[in-house]
């Protein structure tokens, strides 16, 4: 299954342009119920702006659609879909409100307001790579627990959930193709006294630094 890149969290950037104020709300989705139901959350907060234009894409169905709004044509929807297509962003729907500010932009304003919200948007929300990964359950004995933890902070391994009981309980992911140097490398620097339960495989979010 390939990785892909979607945006972390949900997150609201604004910006006045001319007395307009542009409000990019932005949310990861899974598919395109989702991307419609945030769609009318953001229309009903705000039923009194002229404007809701959005752009939303998808992995589920290979979906992507956008809308101007009642902007001139190719002037809103359009350039808020290029940040998400420039970004490589999928799972993620972008809103952009207007509120119209009595003064005209222009075609070309318009376009460049509208790329402006959206990027600002999404680099509030955050860019990450959701990689393909193998989980795993690991299990030791106290005295080994402050190795395993090293080696998985140094190779680079994730740790998703840790259970302080009678004797920890880790729960790591690491890339698909990786998971048999994981068990090796574990195995090794505990001298086998680690037990190794494979879970299944998921999407892990890998966090990226700079979007935009």
């Amino acid at each position: 299954m390939q990785n892909y890149k979607t945006v972390t969290e949900e997150a609201t950037a604004e910006f006045t342009e001319k007395r307009s104020r542009f409000i990019a709300q932005v949310a990861p989705v899974q598919n395109e119920a989702e991307a419609l139901d945030f769609l009318e959350s953001v229309r009903a907060k705000h039923r009194e702006a002229r404007h809701n234009v959005y752009a939303y894409i998808c992995r589920e169905n290979n979906i992507s659609r956008y809308s101007d709004d009642g902007e001139p044509s190719g002037t809103a929807g359009l350039p808020v879909m290029n940040v998400l297509t420039k970004q490589g962003l999928t799972d993620v729907c972008v809103v952009v409100t207007r509120y119209f500010g009595g003064i005209l932009l222009g075609a070309g304003g318009l376009a460049r307001a509208y790329g402006k919200s959206a990027a600002d948007g999404v680099l509030r929300a955050g860019v990450c790579e959701m990689i393909h990964s193998a989980v795993y359950t690991l299990t030791m004995e106290y005295p080994l627990l402050g190795k395993v933890q090293h080696v998985i902070g140094e190779r680079g391994y994730q740790i998703l959930d840790t259970d302080f009981g009678a004797v920890p309980t880790l729960t790591v992911c690491t890339r698909s193709e990786e998971g048999a140097a994981l068990c090796n490398t574990l195995t090794d620097c505990t001298g086998g006294k680690i037990q190794i339960e494979p879970c299944g495989t998921r999407y892990c979010m890998q966090a990226i630094k700079e979007a935009l």
